[in-house]
């Protein structure tokens, strides 16, 4: 179905809506890339006009994947709700905008029509909104999880904690555990990315995090971000798993490529549920996403990054996960070229993922050859922790020496915290006050020598 405005005497056409919504999004290298960017700034605007008059019903009816080739796209048609979808269904895409900024629509307002919203509409909405109109309706959204700790309360921001290793060395990965958790770092989960694929590497680790955690009662969760398939393996082989970890895109294409289909992550979250380690909820899956993955993979389907990019968030609300992660520059200045691109990805990652109902949180990171810095990090650090972000990174002085790009600290934490008056997630807050490690009111106290953690962590046998 075409697509038609009119800007002065000049007529645009567009041929359908995936044409229409990649001629309507910001700009980005990514989609410069594909050819698939709006010539001009007028065109663009053109586009945004056009679009804001589509219906949402629209949506359900025009697939930009056809159905009959994608699973994803399966996905998303038969898990919509209509009965969620029938207070909004007679609104355009311009309607859904400022009906998200009323102050009558509040957060039991957005939660009770999340599951009616398909990606499409959420990416469609996000490209007519300005960055406060973002940051203001996330911070409506309240997406509570729970596992062994509760993440997502407002008020609240969770940190994960980030020990990664060049040659996955236990005492080197231990060192920067104790440094985070000595900061008050790894609610949300401790969290490592392996160099190795080995399982016997990836076994040593798991069962290093469950004894740290078990020692000293750790209201926390465990993560090792291996492949899938790796670790149906290790849950096979008796490995204490905490949370299953997947990166995921917006195509089955792309999907594929990294491995994974709807039946293995359908698997995998069975398999981890069988275990019953959650003591709070049983929210037990980690996603990681990024603008640019689909196109990286040839799966894209001449679909705009950011649009790919929200429909990965309808394969991670399936598995009803307890963490969400754009990493938002990692992938590189091909896809998003500088801060200004980063910061506006970032913005627009947690809003739509936010309105779909999924806990969202960020690695608020870039590339050493992007066109960006640490100041705008701190820019996007700050935007979305006003917005409601669930967590970050925490990672030895933002400079992740196994991965070699730069993200957050855990200063970064502690000052978001401090400026926006943030508290950690209540369980482990408990904690790290009974270990004195925080005073009562949360901040940190001063950690001598003799801190009996410091004592004890070499006689943990995982960790020495």
């Amino acid at each position: 179905m075409p697509y038609q405005t009119t800007v002065g005497s000049q007529v645009y056409r567009f041929g359908d809506l995936k044409t229409l919504l990649a001629k309507a999004s910001p700009a980005r290298s990514g989609d410069y890339l594909a050819g698939l960017a709006a010539a001009t700034y007028e065109e663009r605007m053109a586009a945004k006009l056009a679009l804001a008059d589509v219906p949402l019903k629209t949506f359900l009816n025009e697939a930009l994947i056809p159905y009959e080739q994608d699973e994803v796209t399966r996905l998303i048609i038969d898990r919509h709700d209509a009965r969620a979808f029938a207070p909004i269904s007679h609104l355009t895409v311009g309607d859904l905008r400022d009906w998200l900024l009323l102050d009558s629509t509040d957060s039991a307002t957005l939660s009770a029509v999340a599951m009616g919203l398909t990606p499409e509409m959420v990416a469609a909405v996000s490209k007519l909104m300005r960055n406060q109109d973002l940051i203001l309706v996330a911070k409506k959204c309240r997406v509570i999880t729970r596992f062994r700790n509760t993440i997502g309360l407002p008020g609240h921001l969770s940190v994960r904690l980030q020990p990664n290793h060049p040659t996955d060395d236990v005492r080197g990965i231990a060192a920067s555990l104790l440094d985070g958790l000595l900061y008050g770092s790894g609610d949300a989960t401790v969290g490592i990315n392996p160099a190795s694929d080995s399982l016997p590497t990836l076994m040593r680790l798991w069962q290093m995090m469950d004894e740290v955690r078990q020692h000293f009662d750790i209201p926390m969760q465990s993560c090792v971000l291996t492949h899938v398939t790796t670790q149906i393996q290790a849950i096979e082989a008796g490995a204490p798993i905490d949370l299953v970890f997947q990166s995921i895109a917006g195509s089955e294409k792309t999907n594929a490529s990294f491995g994974v289909s709807l039946a293995i992550l359908k698997e995998a979250h069975e398999a981890a549920l069988s275990l019953k380690r959650g003591t709070l909820g049983d929210n037990l899956m980690y996603f990681e996403t990024g603008q640019g993955s689909a196109l990286s993979a040839g799966g894209h389907h001449g679909v705009d990054q950011q649009t790919c990019e929200t429909r990965a968030y309808a394969v991670a609300r399936e598995f009803k996960p307890l963490l969400v992660n754009t990493v938002v520059g990692f992938i590189g200045p091909e896809y998003l070229y500088d801060g200004k691109q980063i910061i506006r990805a970032g913005l627009e990652d947690h809003f739509c993922a936010k309105l779909l109902g999924l806990p969202m949180g960020c690695d608020v990171c870039y590339t050493n050859h992007a066109e960006a810095d640490q100041d705008d990090m701190d820019s996007l650090l700050t935007l979305l922790g006003a917005a409601g972000l669930s967590f970050i990174m925490g990672i030895p002085g933002a400079d992740d020496i196994m991965l070699n790009y730069q993200s957050t600290s855990f200063h970064d934490a502690l000052y978001l915290r401090s400026v926006l008056g943030l508290k950690r997630a209540p369980e482990f807050d408990a904690w790290l006050t009974r270990m004195a490690i925080t005073e009562p009111c949360g901040a940190l106290r001063e950690i001598g020598r003799g801190h009996h953690l410091l004592k004890q962590l070499p006689f943990v046998s995982g960790a020495a």
